[in-house]
């Protein structure tokens, strides 16, 4: 099975457009936070269709209310708050905004795959048993537009790069 990890997308429609092939082709979708304006959380809704979302909050997710109505007419979006824990593939998946949050949890036993973002850096790192992932920023602030796709059997991550940002 494959996981989409997405981050930081910062209100950048465009860039979650391009993002749209990519999501079809997966079996989950993970947001790692900061998707800004409700309008994003419709747009990754009707992006998705059946496929499970799991979201967590970012600093940047100003109006969670709101969100979470816009949420509501898709069934799969799950709003988790700021972590995370939930099984997928075979795999014990944890997922927070915060790096060093993440590097916590990815450091506890219980977990096989956490997933980050906040800091716009696309970053892989065995910790022990648990693969600890930061896909990049989806926004590409910091140069590229980034995600991750994760393979649920041996954890193998493909990075997917959309270009520029813009």
């Amino acid at each position: 099975m494959k996981i989409a990890v997405l981050s930081d997308s910062h209100d950048n429609i465009w860039k979650l457009a391009q993002a749209m092939p990519h999501l079809a082709s997966v079996d989950a979708i993970i947001h790692c936070g900061d998707l800004c304006s409700p309008f994003m959380i419709t747009r990754l809704g009707e992006g998705a269709g059946s496929r499970p979302v799991h979201v967590v909050w970012g600093n940047n997710d100003g109006d969670r209310l709101l969100l979470a109505r816009n949420a509501r007419p898709f069934p799969g979006i799950t709003l988790h708050g700021e972590i995370a824990q939930f099984e997928f593939g075979g795999l014990r998946i944890g997922v927070n905004h915060y790096p060093l949050v993440a590097r916590g949890l990815a450091a506890s036993p219980a977990y096989d795959l956490v997933c980050y973002g906040h800091d716009h850096m696309a970053h892989q790192e065995w910790m022990g048993s648990c693969l600890l992932l930061n896909p990049g920023e989806l926004m590409g602030l910091r140069g590229h537009s980034l995600l991750a796709i994760v393979q649920t059997d041996d954890r193998s991550v493909q990075s997917i790069d959309l270009g520029p940002g813009g």
